[in-house]
């Protein structure tokens, strides 16, 4: 595949890949943009169609990192991930817990508890990971960006950028081994479902962070120390 280009129909990806409507979404773009290409609705509602694009190719070649032709706005791609973050606290997360909750008739002597207990814990650390970033990473971007000095906190980002997917495939395992006998079925299996679609869109929203992000803002680091150099001389 050779990727979308800006003159391409935006309705035209959305029919291509109903994962791309998530995506648009959190880098802040509306539906009701009729027959109008990628580039006229990025450009009527400000978002900066180059990282659009990167976001969107990285997604749809199975996360197949690749240059892209102009340099992202790191701005841009802060906002989608920030964006992101906000998706998978605020609504996916405890909308899953509801289903969860629901499905398993929850007590406190037998799997249903665990269940819970295991979820609560994976979301728990889900959270603190996705806190620091929004803390101690974005802020640092958006500092550099105002010309703020640099520190080592891309190197250490780099290096606790940790998964913690062993968690939710025991979960998961535990829920397809030892379900409650009285489960909702419907719930449940609803849940569940949730959960496989939710690990995907995480593993592709930390990938966007490792090979678009950080990427970008190496490009960034360097530039400015290349301005430094020149002002010094």
């Amino acid at each position: 595949m050779e990727g979308y280009t800006p003159d391409h129909k935006m309705a035209d990806l959305i029919a291509d890949d109903y994962r791309l409507i998530q995506v648009m979404s959190r880098f802040g773009i509306r539906v009701g943009f009729g027959n109008m290409t990628v580039r006229e609705v990025c450009d009527s509602q400000n978002v900066d169609c180059n990282t659009f694009l990167a976001v969107v190719n990285f997604i749809t070649d199975d996360n197949i990192a690749a240059t892209p032709a102009t340099p992202l706005s790191l701005d841009s791609l802060l906002g989608f991930l920030k964006s992101s973050h906000s998706y998978f606290l605020e609504y996916c997360f405890p909308a899953i817990r509801r289903k969860l909750l629901e499905g398993i008739r929850i007590r406190t002597s037998d799997v249903s508890f665990l269940i819970l207990k295991m979820y609560d814990e994976y979301v728990d650390e889900v959270r603190t990971h996705m806190e620091y970033e929004d803390r101690t990473v974005f802020s640092y971007i958006s500092g550099r960006l105002e010309g703020a000095p640099a520190d080592n906190t891309v190197t250490t980002y780099s290096d606790h950028h940790e998964q913690v997917a062993d968690k939710l495939r025991e979960l998961k395992g535990i829920i397809l081994r030892y379900c409650p006998e009285d489960a909702d079925v419907n719930l449940l299996n609803a849940a569940l479902s949730d959960i496989y679609r939710t690990e995907k869109e995480l593993e592709s929203h930390c990938l966007v962070e490792d090979c678009l992000l950080v990427p970008a803002i190496r490009l960034m680091e360097q530039k400015k120390q290349g301005e430094y150099h020149h002002e010094e001389e």
